[in-house]
């Protein structure tokens, strides 16, 4: 009998249905070639509902959420609702309260995609990131005194627990010990100012090292990691990093391996629900016009593959990518590809099935 794998899915918005479907579509081929049953059960959560019915994440959806073994999510955010809205009540809410504490980020560059870094390649540009993602300046932790008066005072805080450091910490250990490539485990932060939440970091991380002596660690403040990605991205492997400085570098990576087209991340509950997603956003200003650059969310598709422990789906996910980019697709870019977003996912679909 055939393993069966139930998948939570939320389109959202903008161009988050278009590049999900497109998604599924090679997530289906991937299935069909090795033999496993994905069965979907779509939501409608977003800006829509939210200007329709005024909810957000309304309780029952997301107890429902905690039953899939995983969740594909395309995009949040609407021009019509006002920024902070749906991304702190949707997408925050759902990862702390799934507690989803990892936010895994690959940085790769694939062979024939530009990169703004002079002489640097595929072989260069290949890490990732593990960021802490249910603590930190995200709790929303704070609050404002004497609001719009000339003494106003804004507090926001970072909260740091052992236990969520920790198990940060553990995870990003054994993912470097799992990917077996350079074994260096590189802790981000900012020891010389943070000197509170930093100090907790380095010493769990100096603490945690001992259980693995077969990696390599170090450490960087974050504004030489920053400055290392750039002139010297293939010194890096693993890097570990708090919320708020993971979301920033993260960034980074996403445009040295060749922009949001290609960026993808899980939102990882090692014991739990997981969700995976492309990072570019709704692109609102592209909905409906079939020019969106559904990669990212085909390889979002490929990690969640990974997840659920189906790896060989995953690097033929990756492989298929691979392909394409070198014998097909002309760019990255919306409109610019040489193909529609759902030429692109026949492309890939199709090729999962023929490698």
């Amino acid at each position: 009998m055939s393993k069966e794998y139930n998948i939570a899915v939320i389109p959202g918005d903008g161009t988050g249905p278009e590049v999900v479907a497109e998604g599924i579509k090679v997530l289906n081929a991937v299935s069909s070639r090795l033999g496993f049953t994905l069965k979907y059960t779509e939501y409608d959560i977003g800006g829509e509902r939210y200007k329709r019915t005024g909810e957000t994440l309304p309780d029952s959806v997301l107890e429902e959420l905690k039953q899939y073994k995983a969740i594909y999510l395309g995009a949040i955010g609407h021009p019509d609702v006002k920024p902070g809205i749906l991304e702190k009540e949707i997408l925050l809410r759902t990862r702390f309260e799934l507690d989803q504490y990892i936010n895994l980020r690959p940085v790769k560059l694939f062979e024939g995609v530009d990169t703004p870094l002079k002489n640097k390649g595929p072989k260069e540009i290949d890490f990732v990131v593990v960021r802490e993602n249910t603590e930190g300046l995200y709790t929303g932790a704070g609050g404002v005194l004497k609001k719009g008066t000339k003494d106003e005072v804004a507090v926001q805080e970072s909260i740091n627990t052992r236990k969520g450091v920790e198990r940060c910490l553990r995870f990003a250990f054994d993912y470097t010990k799992k990917r077996n490539k350079e074994n260096k485990l590189t802790l981000c932060g900012k020891t010389n100012v943070l000197t509170y939440a930093f100090n907790l970091w380095e010493r769990a991380f100096y603490e945690v090292a001992i259980e693995y002596p077969g990696i390599t660690t170090d450490y960087a403040h974050v504004d030489a990691t920053c400055m290392w990605m750039v002139k010297n991205p293939e010194w890096f492997d693993v890097i570990v990093t708090d919320n708020m400085f993971g979301d920033i570098i993260t960034d980074l990576g996403a445009m040295i391996q060749g922009g949001m087209g290609i960026a993808c991340g899980g939102n990882i509950n090692p014991e739990g629900v997981s969700m995976f997603e492309p990072i570019g956003g709704s692109a609102p200003k592209y909905t409906g016009k079939n020019i969106i650059n559904p990669l990212a969310a085909i390889l979002a598709g490929g990690m969640l593959l990974e997840f659920i422990g189906e790896k060989e789906g995953a690097d033929l996910i990756e492989k298929a990518v691979q392909n394409a980019i070198k014998t097909e697709i002309k760019s990255l870019d919306a409109g610019k590809m040489g193909m529609g977003t759902r030429e692109i996912g026949d492309l890939i679909a199709k090729s999962v099935l023929s490698i």
